[in-house]
């Protein structure tokens, strides 16, 4: 589900539309949690229907996790090339941030993503991006 090739540069590949991920979701994000180096997650273009259970299922390992993943996750940056589906998402980022502790972006562009990411790793912040 996740890709670590790039670590700490996270790179979501699994597929939100098979029912029952978020089980192997949230072992995958406690292995995460479980290391001391900090990490951007980064999630690819496209719609993320799930099935009920696994919004659930994740949701409630948000939640539970909200404290450790905002310690550790510098941010969840989504790759969005439409610019109008960006800024809807971007309208949306304060309630999720309010919700699960997380710094979320939105880019147009892998580059632009990854580029956010190594920013953050440095120690910049989202408002100086």
């Amino acid at each position: 589900m996740h890709d670590l090739a790039a670590y700490p540069l996270v790179h979501f590949v699994g597929d939100t539309t098979v029912a029952g991920y978020a089980t192997r979701w949230c072992e995958e994000m406690d292995q995460l949690l479980a290391g001391s180096q900090p990490f951007v997650l980064i999630y690819p273009p496209g719609e993320r229907d799930e099935a009920h259970q696994d919004r659930v299922i994740r949701g409630g390992w948000l939640k539970r996790n909200k404290a450790r993943l905002a310690d550790i996750c510098l941010a969840l940056i989504v790759i969005e090339p439409d610019a109008a589906r960006r800024a809807d998402l971007e309208a949306m980022f304060p309630n999720l941030v309010k919700a699960f502790g997380t710094p979320q972006a939105a880019r147009g562009s892998a580059s632009e993503a990854e580029a956010l990411a190594r920013h953050l790793l440095e120690g910049g912040g989202l408002e100086t991006a």
